[in-house]
């Protein structure tokens, strides 16, 4: 069977699996954990440890969703596709095979691979709706340890596409369309509203957000119990906050490229793709003092 045979076969109608339908895709979907907690970084690798979703691998944000951090990156600059991809080989993913990825976080985290993933030009990824939780919640068995640690897993034969599958834009062509104030420039603040206004910031040095960008909180595209709103609604919720703008011309951004993701991935599960990620987002913006800063609760 040949990979494109193998991705015509095994795609996924959404971007959203549920935890029954990931049951009915076991073992053959490759399932990442990729729990994390910013204030305790090493966190998700140990509730990994504990327990996951049986054969399911971990990747860490800092080490492997991420690049190592440099002068002016943000906090969490995108990996070298090729470094990504051959770590997913490594791991057991082979090419056209379905991921699945969640968190226990409201899947922010899960949101950053399933991006990831697109990017590298892998188009049969879904994020688990509602995470680790719903899994236990629906019955789902636990497994702990690690497989791959004892290098029982088999080597895949994942690469990365030849030019990045999803669009992203870099700080010097957003910051010239912010600061010449582009009408049709929409940027999208994923972080929530106390931080967006500059309030009680803690993670990056400098509080506020970007001119012009507005605020929608990526825990808003949620239900109570953490799986993502019906369709109907993430759609009537979005296009009121496009107010008829192409999706192309937004661009989603957060803290540092993680939580946009979530935006990015209800953007698509309302059938609005297309917006740009900004992967820098506000840890890289705010680490020059030259680029303007607003503050409060409007844009």
């Amino acid at each position: 069977m040949t990979a494109s045979t193998i991705a015509s076969s095994t795609a996924f109608p959404t971007p959203l699996i549920s935890a029954e339908q990931l049951r009915q895709r076991l073992p053959e979907a490759f399932v990442v954990d990729c729990s994390h907690d910013l204030a305790a970084p090493e966190a998700g690798a140990q509730a990994f440890l504990q327990g996951h979703v049986p054969g399911a691998v971990h990747m860490h944000l800092d080490r492997e969703l991420s690049s190592p951090v440099g002068p002016g990156t943000g906090r969490h600059p995108l990996p070298a596709r090729d470094t990504l991809a051959a770590r997913l080989a490594e791991l057991g993913l082979r090419r056209g095979q379905p991921v699945v990825a969640y968190d226990r976080n409201f899947s922010p985290y899960a949101a950053r691979l399933w991006w990831l993933l697109r990017w590298l030009g892998h188009e049969t990824v879904a994020v688990l709706d509602g995470g680790w939780q719903a899994w236990l919640a629906a019955g789902g068995a636990s497994e702990a340890g690690s497989a791959d640690a004892s290098g029982a897993r088999a080597r895949g034969d994942f690469a990365a596409a030849a030019y990045p599958a999803m669009p992203s834009i870099e700080v010097e062509a957003l910051q010239e369309q912010v600061q010449r104030r582009a009408p049709d420039l929409l940027v999208v603040d994923a972080r929530s509203p106390e931080r967006y206004a500059g309030e009680g910031e803690t993670l990056d040095p400098v509080g506020g957000h970007i001119p012009g960008a507005v605020c929608r909180f990526f825990r808003d595209n949620l239900q109570a119990d953490g799986r993502f709103l019906p369709r109907a609604q993430l759609q009537a919720q979005w296009a009121g906050l496009l107010a008829g703008r192409d999706p192309r011309q937004v661009v989603s951004q957060c803290g540092s490229g993680v939580t946009a993701c979530h935006n990015l991935l209800a953007l698509e599960l309302a059938g609005l793709g297309g917006a740009r990620l900004y992967p820098g987002s506000w840890s890289q913006w705010c680490s020059d003092p030259r680029r303007p800063v607003a503050r409060g609760t409007t844009p």
